[in-house]
Formats: structure tokens, C-alpha cells, sequence
């Protein structure tokens, strides 16, 4: 559990320039207590939703007509499949012929694997999540690079969900102090070792900043190919996205509006 931090009342609302042009005030959910226990159990709760259960057939290597003639016939007592005298090592019928022998405690499709969380702790790993976003030292512990960062949690003016075009929206961040952390997930882009780069998963991708925004009014589209780079409607907000790995303060950008819906979403 992380000790709650004193939050300030009013917090500046930064232009597209990068400066300050008001302020507004605080949610109180950023005065929520970081528990990362909470937080871990729902992220491996969402991420279990998604496992496909896999098993074993029951009858692998046993579809053959290969049984033992015995003993007596001067030949070994392997399976050989019947009307020739072809051994079938490995495809018999009795375990204790298979070569290496059979495999154990394969994977079953009875296991458990969907994971289930109460809704109130569901809520506040939620609450907790984004109350790491305002924590600098979490966000830096993080990883993230987030050293011209002026404020936590940083809030943008609305003119960020209408950007059309990834020049605009780059020079916002860059204004902004988050540009350093997309170029650090752009240099953390990796082939994965093994054959899981065959199963459509070749690339290994840092995770770079969350931008929440009210509507989305084509930021979606222009940020899209930035490296690292969320942006969800703060309604949609979850745990995962909040804090990937099970690890809070993910460095987040929120719009105005956003802002002022948390208050009427999590009060």
C-alpha cells in the first residue's frame, strides 16, 4: 500500500503552447490511496478474459490398429500394426512403449482460468490507478521519461481531442514535456525471441503515454502510429489501461473535460 499524498486543491490547465492558461480544480479521486494489491488483481483478472483454453486429445498416438503380438515369435515385443511386421514405437496403445513416454500434467480444458474480481474492488482499482497518474514519483519509478513534465497529473486544454494530423498533435506533446517518453518506447521496439514472432506477435513494444480525452475528435486517428501512445474516452478508462503490468502511474494526459467527468463518474 502507497501512503496517500496531500493533493492540492486547484491544479493548471496547460495550452497546446505548453503554458499555463487556468486552473481547475482537483478531483478527489486523485486523494485515493495507491494499493497496488488491488490493482494487480484486477489487471490479471482483465488479462485471464482473454485466455483461450487449450487440452490434449485423450486418444493422441492411439489411433492405430499397432498392438503387441507378445512373446514366443522371436521378435521384440513392440506394437507392430497388423498384417505387416512395421514396429509402431511411440503410437502404441500402452503407455510404457511410447518412446520418452507420454507427456504429464498436459494443459485442460477444465482448468479455471477466468478470473473473477467484486465490483467495489474492481472501483477501486480504478480510483487507485488513476490516482497514481498524479504521483511524479511513481511515474518516474515507472520508467516513463518524465523530467520536463511541469505538473502531475497533467491537464490539457480541450483543443487536444481536435487534432487531425500527427504534426499537430506532436508539437502539442512536445510543448507539453511527453515527447521524451514517446521517443524512449520508439527505442524499446524489439523482435521477439522465439516462434511467437510467427503467431502475429513479432514486435516487442514499450508502453508510452495515455492521453484521456472526453470526445474524441480525431486525435485517435492522428496519434495512431506514435509509438506507445493511448488514447481512450474517459469513460472507457480501465485498470490495464491505467497501468499496464500491473504497474500504477502510467504517464497520462488529460483533457480538461475528461478531468471534470471523473467527477461525475467516480464520486
Amino acid at each position: 500500500m502507497t501512503k496517500v499524498v496531500p493533493s492540492k486543491s486547484t491544479i493548471p490547465v496547460f495550452g497546446l503552447d505548453g503554458e499555463s492558461a487556468k486552473t481547475v480544480s482537483l478531483p478527489s479521486v486523485f486523494t485515493t490511496v495507491v494499493r497496488r494489491d488491488i490493482i494487480r488483481k484486477a489487471v490479471v483478472a482483465i488479462q485471464s478474459h482473454r485466455v483461450q483454453p487449450q487440452g490434449r486429445d485423450v486418444f493422441a498416438g492411439m489411433r492405430t490398429s499397432a498392438e503387441s503380438r507378445g512373446t514366443g515369435l522371436h521378435l521384440a515385443r513392440v506394437p507392430r500394426v497388423k498384417g505387416t511386421r512395421s514396429p509402431r514405437a511411440g503410437q502404441g496403445a500402452i503407455a510404457t512403449m511410447t518412446v520418452g513416454g507420454r507427456s504429464a500434467h498436459v494443459p485442460m480444458p477444465e482448468k479455471k482460468i477466468y478470473k473473477r474480481i467484486n465490483r467495489k474492488e474492481r472501483l477501486l482499482a480504478v480510483r487507485s490507478a488513476i490516482a497514481a497518474t498524479g504521483r511524479s514519483d511513481l511515474v518516474a519509478s515507472r520508467g516513463h521519461a518524465s523530467s520536463k513534465v511541469k505538473e502531475f497529473p497533467l491537464v490539457v486544454v480541450d483543443e487536444i481531442e481536435s487534432l487531425k494530423d500527427v504534426e499537430s498533435v506532436k508539437g502539442a506533446l512536445e510543448k507539453l514535456g511527453v515527447w521524451e517518453d514517446i521517443l524512449r518506447a520508439k527505442s524499446r521496439v524489439g523482435v521477439r525471441a522465439g516462434v511467437g514472432k510467427r503467431r502475429g506477435r513479432r514486435a516487442k513494444k514499450a508502453v508510452g503515454p495515455l492521453v484521456v480525452v472526453a470526445e474524441e475528435k480525431g486525435i485517435r486517428r492522428a496519434a495512431r502510429n506514435l509509438s506507445g501512445v493511448d488514447v481512450v474516452k474517459v469513460e472507457r478508462l480501465s485498470v490495464e489501461a491505467l497501468a499496464p503490468g500491473t504497474h500504477p502511474g502510467r504517464l497520462t494526459v488529460w483533457s480538461e473535460s475528461a478531468l471534470k467527468k471523473l467527477n461525475e463518474i467516480y464520486e
